[in-house]
């Protein structure tokens, strides 16, 4: 197995690792304050989060993305976006502390803790900038180890906070305690256990070279993220704070999912591309890799929940939350677009053309702006469906500019997909049969959809020798052959 390889299997698998667990901890928790929480509590944290998402955009998209496309990145580099990402966080944090009443008013009654919540909450602004360069160092590096105990620990020392502060009876703070926790401890347990150290330098010259290539990942990055959050925006407006709560967790059960397994999959497959940008025929078999089997992995996870999404919430988050099914079943479907995305921008970003990841966000966003206000004022349900179709229109807008950069085709395209989407659809339709022939409790009955969904998937993959399938099975034992050996050589 070359190095790039071995890198990139051993870095996907400490990160799966981490993402796995923590995906563990993240969805007991959610259940357990579901259940605890009024959906109120919900919508109002939904409507502050888009500001602090917002305000994190703008201080850390582009520099860490150019922190690791940058071939001779050295210790200044990073030392000087530390200090310009933590200067201008605090002054965001400012504005958002001195605008929160005047935000609290727009929205009106039923958000009146609006203003308290966002001034504490955005605490996470400066946090979230010392962070991302800490981020960028382990991506770097590939040392993606060091991930997995941050990540873990903080998602499980958080999770203590916010489930003691729920069951105390604080609301919405236990939301706020739960994420601002989060935060605190990824920062500090990752500044204890990676080498890297600030510097006491700033080079303004350093931060334009950044810069160049970092500024329009930062605009793609801040008209995707205002596109995404002007949904819930519109909700929270023109609706009601439950209606906010329902789309928003409809969205939050497939998401703990899908951004797991992207973040993984992208935090590896971005340095790695990178490395190799020279080289057109590796930065495509690359793509193609990871498009095949992140679409393996992903469609029957998204399939599957769509089937089983009524019982699941019944049995889980209790009847109170069964408005979020047709979301959560929207979503779903959604996200099945997701490798086509995140392959195809990863590339582009890796191989220095952010220009052309600026002009895609601005066409597929006006796009989407277009038909997101012509349903606006209908329904909730017709948002969310406007979501759906968007997706869809920009997974293949994304894979355009790589017919030319890499000759990657449409054909190409539907070859990689096919087998993940085939065989989901398969295996959906088995699930929902059993669903309908099979009258038993909500538990044992999901029990028996999801063993039995998983072995049809697997069985389809073995009978016809599916290549994704062939393909992780291979790896896989190859890199167990690996550790096996080096384990033999220490003693």
């Amino acid at each position: 197995m070359d190095d790039t390889k071995n890198k990139v299997l051993s870095g996907l698998i400490w990160k799966f690792g981490e993402r796995i667990t923590a995906q563990v901890v993240t969805f007991v928790v959610s259940v357990v304050l579901a259940r605890l929480l009024p959906t109120e509590a919900y919508g109002l944290i939904t409507l502050v989060m888009i500001f602090i998402t917002f305000a994190n955009c703008i201080v850390v998209n582009g520099f860490g993305s150019s922190l690791i496309q940058k071939k001779d990145a050295d210790n200044v580099d990073f030392s000087t976006v530390l200090y310009f990402q933590l200067g201008a966080s605090l002054i965001l944090y400012l504005i958002l502390f001195i605008a929160s009443p005047i935000i609290a008013s727009f929205f009106g009654s039923g958000y009146e803790l609006l203003s308290p919540v966002l001034r504490v909450l955005g605490l996470r602004i400066p946090l979230t900038a010392i962070n991302n360069v800490q981020q960028a160092y382990v991506s770097r590096k590939m040392i993606f180890k060091k991930f997995f105990f941050s990540t873990i620990i903080g998602t499980t020392v958080s999770a203590v906070v916010g489930i003691w502060m729920a069951y105390a009876g604080y609301g919405v703070w236990a939301l706020v305690g739960q994420y601002l926790t989060n935060t605190i401890m990824d920062t500090v347990i990752l500044g204890l256990t990676i080498h890297w150290k600030p510097e006491l330098k700033f080079s303004w010259k350093k931060l334009k070279e950044l810069f160049s290539y970092g500024w329009k990942i930062l605009v793609a990055s801040l008209i995707d993220t205002s596109y995404n959050e002007l949904r819930s925006l519109i909700i929270g407006k023109l609706y009601t704070s439950n209606d906010l709560a329902f789309f928003d967790k409809g969205k939050q059960i497939p998401n703990i999912l899908v951004t797991n397994i992207n973040s993984s999959i992208s935090n590896v497959l971005f340095p790695a591309i990178s490395k190799s940008q020279s080289n057109i025929t590796d930065v495509k078999n690359m793509m193609r890799r990871s498009i095949r089997t992140t679409a393996y992995i992903m469609c029957p996870m998204m399939f599957g929940l769509a089937v089983v999404a009524k019982p699941l919430v019944s049995l889980l988050l209790t009847d109170k939350w069964l408005p979020c099914v047709p979301y959560l079943q929207i979503y779903c479907i959604t996200y099945c677009f997701e490798p086509i995305q995140q392959a195809n921008l990863q590339t582009i970003k890796a191989v220095g053309r952010s220009d052309i990841i600026l002009k895609l966000e601005i066409l597929k966003k006006g796009s989407g702006l277009l038909i997101l206000f012509c349903v606006m004022r209908y329904s909730v349900d017709a948002i969310a469906y406007s979501l759906f179709l968007t997706t869809f229109i920009a997974s293949f807008a994304n894979t355009l500019p790589n017919k030319k950069l890499v000759s990657y085709s449409y054909k190409e395209l539907a070859v990689d997909m096919a087998p993940g989407l085939l065989i989901s659809a398969v295996m959906s339709l088995a699930v929902y049969a059993e669903g309908l022939l099979i009258h038993l409790e909500a538990f044992p009955l999901l029990c028996i959809q999801v063993i039995s969904g998983a072995a049809v998937y697997f069985l389809i993959s073995i009978v016809f020798k599916t290549e994704p399938f062939e393909y992780l099975k291979e790896t896989l034992f190859e890199y167990l052959s690996g550790l096996k050996n080096k384990t033999k050589k220490a003693k």
